[in-house]
């Protein structure tokens, strides 16, 4: 796996150990790498991976990150997650909304301690979660995390509240 673009075409001038590239390998299929070496086949067939697809990867992604380390101090060190988004693009070709849903260990815990998870977890990406930050001002994105209940889900969106109040 290259590590660096190969010589066909010039790499651009602003190009950084942060970016990213993606080469055309057929109709409408691409694959996208980064210097680590990581390729991830881009299109509709199989074993490929759309770009919508991984603009919701990236946002779970950046979520799960962010939130690692806050969410580990009350979980947990080897606390289980998993993270999924839905969102469907519209007639305009275009994501109104990506709904994100959290799966953590919450069985034992009491309401409050629950509560408590939420709003770490909200806050942590609200200040963290680079791709969040640039993605919201065009879509809504929201999180729920499973199985902590309509109080935990409230908590969660009045840090993001609080979070989009600071930030202003």
């Amino acid at each position: 796996m290259p590590s660096v673009p190969d010589d066909h075409l010039p790499v651009p001038e602003e190009a950084t150990p942060e970016s990213v590239w993606a080469d055309r390998t057929g109709h409408r299929t691409l694959v996208g790498r980064n210097q680590r070496g990581v390729e991830i086949p881009i299109g509709k067939g199989e074993g490929e991976i759309s770009p919508g697809e991984l603009l919701k990867l990236g946002l779970i992604g950046c979520a799960g990150m962010t939130s690692d380390i806050n969410l580990s101090r009350r979980l947990g060190e080897d606390f289980a997650m998993r993270l999924w988004a839905h969102g469907t693009s519209d007639e305009d070709n275009r994501y109104a909304q990506i709904t994100e849903q959290v799966q953590l260990p919450l069985e034992g815990l009491t309401e409050a301690e629950i509560d408590g998870v939420v709003t770490v977890f909200g806050r942590a990406v609200a200040a963290g979660c680079t791709v969040e930050r640039t993605v919201v001002p065009g879509v809504e994105v929201t999180h729920d995390v499973l199985g902590a209940g309509a109080q935990a889900a409230q908590s969660a969106q009045t840090g993001q509240a609080q979070q989009d109040g600071d930030a202003r």
